[in-house]
């Protein structure tokens, strides 16, 4: 998986818990690229890797998707990592949309959005 990859979505993750999280967010939370786990960079490149093929295989149409949608799509594929790394993982980092806080639905949209705007212009040509 490309470290560059998994750098933007990290860089998103951090913009949008700055943008989002009520009060002073975890340390972890905003833990820069260096200070992340292996298990969490590997992750953070393979759900950027999803989006992008996401967005390909569908030619720029999952542009259409809702915000809401497309923050879903980024929780299920975190999620699928979090399960692949963790035996048993603790119900909150496997939660449902539902489930999930706002400032972290809100990150999720972020990010899916912010991996849109990277690979915008090598889909407009499709």
């Amino acid at each position: 998986m490309s470290d560059e990859k998994g750098r933007i979505f990290r860089e998103a993750w951090i913009a949008g818990v700055n943008a989002h999280y009520p009060g002073e967010p975890k340390p972890g939370y905003i833990a820069p690229w260096e200070e992340t786990p292996d298990w969490e960079r590997a992750s953070a490149a393979a759900v950027y890797q999803q989006v992008q093929d996401f967005i390909e295989t569908t030619a720029g149409s999952a542009s259409k998707l809702t915000r809401e949608q497309k923050g879903r799509f980024v929780a299920l594929c975190w999620t699928g990592q979090i399960y692949k790394h963790f035996a048993d993982p603790k119900p909150a980092y496997v939660a449902d949309w539902a489930d999930m806080p706002e400032w972290q639905r809100e990150t999720d949209s972020d990010i899916f959005e912010r991996i849109e705007k990277e690979i915008a212009p090598h889909t407009a040509s499709r």
